[in-house]
């Protein structure tokens, strides 16, 4: 049987190879400028890239993988995909800057029950300009045709980024202290978290709020790059995802407590509290409200952190500081005259 023949009946099944090759033809040619680093990218069953080693004394990988959750349902039922690649590629390189390392390179999953080749095209459009903001190249991925597992123009994805930290710069909880400041820097809006949720409280009105929620997930590597480059002392970071201000916890040793500065909440988030009738906890450990990212640093370069930071696309803000506690597990609380967690 011959290839033509094939894909034909391949084609009946519901799977089209050559929108598949389509797809990669274009991404070759239309790949802006070849990478120094990249010896064989999008094309191969495998890429290849030299290893920066000479840039870190004790190299390590830092490797991290997420999706977007089911704001690509949304995204689906709207036909609107553009953004959605950079929210792909925020939530990997997001995390993969908390522990002070650089993005290197990125590969996408996407899965869909047919190939559309403009959805598609817009989608990873989206993804390779948000690894460009964020210093890495996109060297391949996958593209999967799925009939009968996706229904219409159902689809989901996922990626996967990778960087390189210095084993002796590595930043997490054992540079935490008491004494240490937390400094927030502003989200975007709901990122890509918490979408089962808005999907739901938003259904009868959503022409009215989907722009809003699909707003794209910020980009916080270049801010922190630059804040390298000024030599701020960052002890550690955390990206605020599912769970909220949980994500704090992550980076605060044994023994410690953040205590928080109240601060006003974006609106939207204030409307989903009054729809979904939720408590400020419950906010708070489910939506990021307003913080999508959060830096660590000494109480002595908090002066340098503000002044490094203002011109930064991104609102920020003291957050808070860390004390000592009898408790082992860390925990967080607010700061407040009135003794609640009303903000």
């Amino acid at each position: 049987m011959t290839k033509s023949s094939t894909s034909s009946q391949y084609q009946k099944s519901g799977v089209d190879i050559q929108a598949g090759d389509a797809l990669v033809d274009w991404l070759q040619e239309s790949q802006k400028k070849s990478h120094p680093l990249v010896v064989q990218g999008i094309g191969g069953f495998a890429s290849l890239t030299r290893l920066p080693l000479q840039k870190y004394n004790k190299p390590l990988l830092v490797s991290c993988t997420d999706g977007v959750g089911t704001k690509a349902l949304l995204a689906a039922q709207y036909g609107k995909v553009s953004g959605l690649g950079q929210d792909l590629v925020g939530m990997n390189v997001n995390d993969l800057i908390c522990t002070g390392g650089d993005p290197y390179f990125f590969l996408d999953y996407w899965a869909s029950g047919k190939l559309d080749l403009e959805m598609t095209q817009a989608f990873l459009s989206s993804v390779r300009e948000a690894c460009e903001k964020s210093g890495c190249v996109l060297v391949g991925g996958e593209t999967a045709e799925m009939p009968g597992l996706y229904r219409g123009n159902e689809f989901d994805c996922a990626g996967f980024a990778t960087g390189l930290v210095d084993e002796d710069h590595v930043w997490g909880p054992h540079r935490v202290k008491p004494g240490s400041v937390l400094w927030a820097l502003e989200s975007s809006g709901f990122h890509s978290n918490g979408y089962s949720l808005l999907r739901r409280i938003f259904e009868k009105d959503m022409d009215q709020w989907v722009d809003s929620l699909l707003t794209p997930t910020a980009l916080y590597v270049e801010t922190v790059q630059s804040l390298k480059k000024q030599n701020i002392q960052i002890q550690a970071a955390a990206h605020v995802t599912g769970s909220g201000f949980e994500n704090i916890l992550r980076v605060l040793p044994a023994g410690t407590r953040a205590e928080l500065i109240p601060y006003e909440m974006p609106s939207l988030f204030r409307e989903v509290q009054k729809r979904a009738g939720m408590t400020n906890e419950e906010m708070f450990t489910t939506l990021n409200c307003g913080v999508g990212f959060v830096l660590v640093v000494p109480a002595e370069e908090e002066s340098r952190l503000a002044s490094a930071l203002k011109d930064c696309p991104y609102r920020n803000w003291k957050l808070g500081s860390v004390h000592s506690t009898d408790e082992v597990e860390p925990s967080y609380s607010w700061i407040s005259s009135r003794g609640d967690k009303k903000l």
